[in-house]
């Protein structure tokens, strides 16, 4: 299963934030893998901070960049645009080597692969939409999956949209939080 991971370009002054990574010294966004139990949104605010020590607020959902070729089984990577909430960096050294803001003219010649676009498209207002952490109830144990899910649908002697209807109809949860974006 392919990489699932967030970046995030904090912009400022019409400048990107990038960091110099230890692993290869190459600049690229902040950002890193999704862990479990985490949304995009919460894993690209933890990473940022985690990386640069930087507070933000994330302002929109630039896009989703793929790449099958990358590491043993590919990526996927989800970037937003943030705004920083306070000046003072304080890099993890254990990652980063150092960091700071570039304008688009002046973005470094050693920029990790597919960054340069990903840079590009903050910079130029690329996307806008939004970002919702749905917390609709799973009406299952953990870990069923689909077959058993479908088993269970099977044996219940409803018909397919009366089990759906039963499990899985659309309830407001009261708890769903928009993270990014704004929702009319």
């Amino acid at each position: 299963m392919p990489l699932l991971a967030t970046c995030v370009a904090v912009l400022k002054s019409e400048k990107v934030l990038l960091t110099k990574r230890d692993d290869f010294e190459v600049w690229c966004l902040p950002g890193g893998a999704v862990e479990e139990g985490e949304t995009l949104a919460q894993a690209a605010v933890r990473e940022t901070y985690e990386e640069t020590g930087l507070k933000i607020e994330l302002t929109r959902l630039v896009g989703i960049y793929t790449n099958l070729q990358v590491w043993s089984h590919g990526s996927h990577t989800v970037l937003f645009a943030a705004k920083p909430l306070s000046d003072k960096l304080n890099l993890q050294s254990s990652e980063v080597l150092d960091a700071r803001y570039f304008i688009q003219s002046e973005l470094p010649d050693t920029l990790f692969w597919g960054h340069r676009q990903r840079i590009s498209d903050a910079l130029d207002g690329v996307g806008g939409s939004v970002a919702w952490h749905q917390k609709i109830p799973w009406p299952f144990e953990p870990g069923l999956n689909r077959e058993e899910i479908y088993a269970r649908r099977d044996e219940s002697g409803l018909t397919r949209s009366e089990f759906f209807e039963q499990n899985f109809s659309e309830s407001d949860s009261g708890g769903d939080e928009l993270e990014v974006g704004t929702s009319s």
